[in-house]
């Protein structure tokens, strides 16, 4: 595997080096150096993961899970067994062409501790997934997992794909596909080509309507991007419940995924509704939990989410099944509304951005060139209102309340979440207040929690309502340090 793999590398490294030595020297000169080198790589790749796999033993024991690997150095790592918080499995093309797999065990400490987990690749697939349900085994299951029936929660429909598009997905691999097209043509030396050939086929076109084409051709790549992600990321979608109490999803076309969620350490969930996906009535629903492992900046996968984006009905029913309540808390609870000075301060700000914007174009394009001028007014027709509006419903979705076991915020316009927090996992309350906020009689509560993100909001309350909220939500935690009117 390791060596179709360095193969891979070696072509997407050696084919633009070729081409780029052969256009000075020759093709015999360059395939001379390269070849001997993709050799020397894919050899030196493959001997070295030999290496690694001959000198790593594993073991799981009744307490631990043992991890030793010898060759020149020696080292040893293990991980006791109740601490172990989540068990994943992944498996990319190779690793299901060779029938492998990759499994990764967390204990829930901070991704930056050496000992925070462990990972096993490769191990043959079916060792994985016995290894998987060894390590997630319980000794003990409460009454609650007893009542509560094993099965699937939610599986996909293939109808959802409709949301795919209007993400915010779709415009952003429009534009980095601009990027491809210049960088592929960096590779043989006609970047300066096509820019040229850009301006002179739109260089009879009003401005206005080639920005409007340009606008077109990327959502439209844009659209066709996102549903082959979508169908990548959410083939064969599964959210279930396991044996002991624990959430399981399994998804994945080229790389398949399996992420596991012990549901002793959910503390409530995340229904989040991006711009795009509201308009259409869609929403999806994230895990807090502890112990989930943190997604990386080079990493695809979101280990939080537990449903993709689904119609909102369907999102509120999964968040009330992984819950185990009749009805979701993110729908139960009455959400009180925030003084109107919170109004204010997302106008100014929306407002604020738009014109801070236009100004810089307009003073660019006073220095440099006309179009940026052009740009800049279309900036503010365009900006202006959709400011005021985006301004008005992050307004109006600001809210907290209180239902059962769980505290409720809401907030965003571009990205409105709802979020559902256990009470018992609320570990302390942060309140904040600036000059700004003080003259209006507003604050800023922040829940601090060891699950999810670690922190949830609740933004511009009233004074007397927010407090009063973060009082009856914790009782004793943040009374002792109020003063009584």
């Amino acid at each position: 595997m390791t060596a179709v793999t360095m193969a891979g590398v070696a072509c997407g490294a050696g084919v633009p080096t070729t081409i780029g030595i052969a256009g000075g020297h020759g093709l015999g000169f360059a395939l001379a150096w390269v070849l001997p080198c993709a050799a020397l790589l894919i050899g030196g790749g493959a001997l070295a993961d030999l290496v690694r796999w001959r000198a790593t033993r594993y073991r799981v024991t009744e307490q631990r899970l043992e991890w030793h690997f010898q060759f020149v150095l020696k080292s040893r790592r293990s991980l006791p067994r109740e601490r172990i918080r989540s068990v994943d499995l992944t498996a990319n093309p190779l690793h299901r062409l060779f029938g492998l797999a990759a499994l990764s065990v967390g204990t829930g400490q901070h991704e930056g501790s050496e000992n925070s987990r462990l990972k096993l690749d490769p191990l043959a697939r079916p060792d994985a997934e016995r290894l998987r349900r060894e390590l997630l085994r319980r000794a003990e299951v409460t009454s609650a997992d007893e009542r509560s029936p094993e099965g699937v929660i939610a599986k996909l429909d293939w109808s959802w794909i409709r949301y795919a598009p209007v993400s915010f997905v779709a415009p952003a691999l429009g534009l980095a596909a601009f990027g491809l097209v210049l960088r592929v043509a960096d590779w043989f030396g006609a970047q300066n080509g096509v820019i040229h050939w850009a301006i002179e086929f739109l260089g009879d076109i009003p401005l206005v309507a080639a920005i409007v084409i340009l606008a077109v051709v990327a959502w439209i790549i844009g659209v066709i991007g996102s549903l082959g992600l979508f169908v990548e990321m959410w083939w064969n979608f599964k959210l279930e419940r396991e044996p002991g109490g624990t959430l399981r999803v399994h998804r994945g076309l080229l790389t398949t995924r399996s992420i596991s969620v012990e549901e002793r350490r959910l503390r409530g969930v995340d229904v989040i509704e991006p711009i795009g996906n509201r308009l259409v009535g869609a929403a999806r629903v994230d895990a807090v939990a502890t112990g989930i492992r943190q997604r990386k900046e080079d990493e695809k996968t979101d280990y939080h989410t537990l449903l993709p984006p689904a119609p909102l009905d369907v999102a509120n029913r999964v968040a009330a099944d992984v819950l185990r309540e009749e009805v979701s808390p993110t729908v139960a609870a009455r959400l009180t509304g925030h003084p109107r000075a919170a109004r204010g301060r997302r106008l100014r700000w929306w407002l604020g951005s738009v014109l801070v914007l236009v100004a810089v174009l307009a003073l660019l394009g006073a220095l440099l060139t006309e179009v940026l001028l052009h740009i800049a007014w279309i900036s503010a027709v365009v900006g202006l209102p959709v400011a005021v509006l985006l301004a008005l419903d992050a307004y109006r979705n600001l809210g907290h309340g209180i239902t059962g076991r769980y505290l409720v915020s809401r907030h965003g316009a571009v990205r409105r979440s709802t979020v559902a927090l256990e009470r018992a996992g609320v570990i302390g309350w942060t309140v904040k207040q600036s000059i700004f906020q003080r003259r209006k009689g507003l604050l800023t509560l922040t829940a601090t929690t060891a699950a999810g993100s670690g922190a949830y909001s609740v933004f511009d309350a009233g004074e007397d309502e927010g407090l009063a909220f973060a009082e009856e939500a914790v009782p004793d935690l943040l009374g002792p340090f109020l003063e009584r009117a």
